[in-house]
């Protein structure tokens, strides 16, 4: 069975790999090599298998070339794509730097006005008072011309009626001559002249009273509209700084209080206005004005406290922003650990900033901060500057915001030049973006 079998295969595969002889010829003999079918089949199956490995093999480097390629071209693109968001980046921030230049100014130009208005307002005061005084005594003249002028009035009627009563021939019968007569005649005729002066500086002073009243109405008009503007200035001035605290996450009611408690700005707080001596309650318009001191005052304190935080930038020019706040991998060990701060990577001797007033408490080599300067502000805040390839200020000395105290560097524990800048609160790393974008829209 198993011979009939190998017969049908051999058959089967002589149709395909029909037998083959290789002669090998020498110089003394001739020899042939027999290739059966099964052993040809073997060799093309070999042969299938190499040719195949070839393909396959062929393919997957071409494969692996292209998506070389491919790759290539993609962080070309990625890059480029990265490039332009780096400069749009720069040109918002850019804008917003001007945005806040042009923010300083209107603050600067509202503050001139409300100044104006104030004075304005204290000289209307002023007028009014005096107008009012003016008009209380011109009404006590005027009843004091119409007290006289009505005992005039009664003294002439007694006269008149003496005389119609038989006076005259009395006085006749006195005086023939009729020199009583003249007398009484005479002084009827100046009573008569005093009544009539009474009455027309009465009607004078009725006028000028008429004309004082529409002077203090014009006046209050002018008055109220001076109100106005000043608490529209005072709503637009005040509720922007009022937000930007409250964003950067601080009590604006104890923060105005410590600020009011160390104040020592030349005159003080706005005093509130009084111009009654009597214990009387203020008018309308002395409660209006008061209400304009204490937002007045309230701007005043919030402008301290502004110059006090750090709500500006540490770097204003030739930066990248590379580093955020919160737990990132650490470009040295590769491990996963909290950035205390934020990064503003540029060229070395990039200048850099303190971002609110202070005191320098360290300038120096800090381990792997490298070069750095704390500032202690108010309010339990302190601001670090690290990795500086020099430092321009000392300890103990008071720094103002905005002024130079470094330059950018690459010093301590670095991959590469760039400004490492935190925020600690109450000795607690806060994220200083918070102060930075609070201040985007006032500043």
């Amino acid at each position: 069975m198993r011979t009939q079998l190998a017969i049908r295969i051999d058959a089967l595969l002589e149709r395909y790999f029909p037998e083959r002889r290789v002669f090998l010829r020498s110089d003394k003999d001739t020899r042939f090599i027999r290739l059966r079918p099964l052993v040809q089949l073997f060799a093309f199956s070999g042969a299938a298998l190499v040719v195949a490995w070839s393909i396959v093999a062929t393919a997957i480097l071409l494969m692996d070339s292209i998506g070389a390629g491919n790759f290539r071209e993609q962080a070309k693109r990625d890059q480029q794509t990265y490039q332009e968001r780096l400069n749009f980046i720069s040109e918002q921030r850019n804008s917003r730097a001007e945005e806040a230049l042009a923010a300083q100014a209107r603050f600067n130009t509202a503050l001139e006005q409300i100044s104006r208005m104030q004075s304005e307002l204290l000289a209307s005061e002023t007028r009014r008072r005096e107008m009012e005084t003016g008009i209380e005594i011109i009404q006590s003249t005027l009843r004091t011309a119409m007290r006289e002028r009505d005992e005039a009035r009664t003294a002439l009627a007694s006269l008149t009626q003496a005389q119609d009563s038989g006076a005259a021939v009395q006085l006749a019968a006195i005086s023939p001559d009729n020199t009583a007569l003249d007398l009484i005649t005479r002084a009827l005729s100046e009573t008569a002249a005093e009544r009539d002066k009474i009455v027309q500086d009465a009607q004078s002073a009725l006028e000028q009273a008429a004309e004082m009243e529409e002077r203090i109405a014009l006046m209050k008009d002018q008055n109220d509209q001076i109100f106005r503007q000043l608490e529209e200035a005072m709503t637009v001035s005040v509720k922007p700084l009022d937000r930007m605290f409250r964003a950067a996450g601080m009590n604006t009611e104890t923060l105005l209080r410590e600020v009011r408690r160390g104040y020592s700005g030349q005159g003080g707080a706005l005093t509130p206005l009084s111009f009654s001596t009597r214990g009387e309650e203020p008018a309308p318009s002395t409660r209006r004005a008061n209400r304009i001191l204490s937002e007045l005052d309230r701007l005043n304190l919030y402008r301290l406290a502004a110059s006090k935080a750090p709500f500006a930038k540490p770097v204003k020019s030739g930066y990248r922003f590379t580093s955020a706040f919160g737990y990132r991998r650490d470009p040295k060990t590769g491990g996963r650990r909290l950035h205390k701060g934020v990064d503003f990577a540029g060229p070395v001797g990039t200048p850099l900033y303190a971002t609110a007033d202070g005191i320098v408490t360290h300038a120096g080599w800090s381990s792997g901060y490298g070069r750095l300067v704390k500032i202690q502000h108010d309010f339990g805040i302190e601001t670090r500057y690290a990795h500086q390839n020099r430092i321009r200020v000392k300890v103990g000395q008071r720094v103002s915001r905005g002024q130079r105290i470094g330059d950018m560097g690459a010093s301590g524990r670095v991959t590469g030049p760039h400004l490492h800048y935190e925020v600690r609160v109450g000795g607690k790393a806060v994220n200083p973006m918070i102060y930075i974008k609070a201040a985007n829209d006032v500043f």
